[in-house]
């Protein structure tokens, strides 16, 4: 019998639900709540045209050469600034490694962090882009359950006490895909069940920038310090095309960082580094995320005013204060796959909950984006949903 030609790990790699709907959305008529993705009428395109023009006109063709594995140093310093004056975190740029997305991050932590059969904590339901990554090297997943208020301490602390646990991953803020984000009394709680075991902490937080109700709430590095990793992402907050995001760590971990990623593709893109570097001297950042803020705000309100007009009672779903999505509880009896099916046929998608389980679960949620539908298509798109699932229930 021939066996496969492929590395036996590559069976073990989940596909990612959400690339694959999305396949279904470039029909212009489907409407869909299914991808992550941040709304392109916010994309700052003539900004990063003069800033590129810049970055031409003035380089003596440096920016189209070889960089270093680190990052453009200007940019780097940018990011640590940016640190001290929105979280008040005293962050070196040697700290700093910028990558191609917080996608291209995740692998790095899963490089450096995980051999086969480690123990990693996820939170669940979990990040489908994380669990993808860090499936690439072999780990026993151990996830634990989400509350409204951020992840069960009582149940991290028996995986902890019981497996040797290499980090917990966590999206700490407006989680995707559930949408919640971790209270101050939540986080203060982790980090002592994090600080009592010595393992690591990896703050996955593309969102943070994205919260439009409530107060900001600090970042687990002013608990936890080395033992923090942080990821953030330039891909929410300007655009996902240029795939640039970083790592925020320790000097020692950020050694074994920087060797990963020389092994994976020396550096990132190094006009692009430069190109958003002259983009954020040149415009006001702050205003721009404000605009976007207000606009997402207003997208998320629409849709919950729409889920509880259209939607029957015996459908739950969360409030989030921020980020990009809504995670919805279907009732037993009616499956969010099933759901999926019949709202396809009728063009709207969302991503149904299984995707985010690595132990089974899921069978009835469903993750619904409102960043990347104006207002009309949302309303209109879960009238669609309400009408059907009452079908189906019916």
């Amino acid at each position: 019998m021939m066996t496969s030609p492929y590395a036996p790990r590559m069976g073990t790699i989940p596909k990612s639900f959400v690339r694959e709907i999305l396949k279904v959305t470039q029909d212009p008529n489907v409407i869909s709540f299914a991808g992550g993705l941040p709304n392109p009428r916010f994309f700052p395109v003539q900004g990063i045209a003069e800033a590129a023009a810049d970055v031409l006109t003035r380089a003596d063709g440096s920016a189209l050469q070889y960089g270093t594995t680190e990052g453009y140093a200007p940019l780097r310093e940018y990011v640590a600034q940016r640190y001290r004056k929105t979280d008040g975190l005293d962050v070196s740029p040697d700290e700093i490694l910028i990558t191609n997305g917080s996608q291209q991050a995740l692998d790095l932590v899963g490089k450096v962090f995980i051999d086969r059969q480690d123990a990693v904590a996820i939170e669940r339901p979990g990040y489908l882009g994380a669990i993808q990554a860090f499936s690439v090297y072999q780990p026993q997943f151990h996830p634990v359950p989400l509350l409204d208020d951020g992840v069960d301490i009582d149940r991290l602390a028996d995986v902890l006490k019981t497996q040797r646990v290499r980090f917990f991953h966590t999206v700490i803020n407006f989680q995707n895909p559930s949408g919640i984000s971790y209270s101050v009394e939540k986080r203060r709680a982790l980090a002592e069940i994090v600080k009592q075991h010595g393992t690591f902490l990896i703050e996955d937080d593309p969102y943070r920038e994205l919260r439009f109700e409530g107060t900001a709430r600090p970042s687990m590095r002013h608990e936890l310090g080395d033992k923090a990793v942080l990821l953030g992402s330039f891909s929410k907050i300007v655009a996902p095309g240029l795939r640039l995001g970083w790592v925020c760590a320790s000097r020692e971990t950020m050694a074994a960082l920087v060797v990963a990623k020389q092994a994976s593709d020396l550096h990132s893109n190094s006009f692009c580094q430069r190109m958003l570097h002259q983009f954020l001297l040149t415009h006001d950042i702050d205003e721009h995320i404000a605009l976007i803020r207000a606009a997402y705000k207003r997208q998320k309100d629409i849709m919950l005013a729409a889920l509880e007009a259209h939607f029957p009672p015996e459908v739950t779903f969360t409030r989030p204060e921020g980020g990009m999505f809504i995670w919805a509880t279907l009732p037993q009896r009616l499956t969010a796959i099933e759901l999926l099916e019949r709202a396809a046929q009728e063009k709207v998608v969302f991503v149904p909950g299984t995707p985010f389980f690595v132990d089974g679960g899921g069978t009835h949620n469903m993750r619904l984006n409102f960043s990347n539908a104006d207002e009309g298509r949302i309303e209109e798109g879960i009238a669609r949903l309400g009408r059907i699932i009452k079908e189906m229930l019916a």
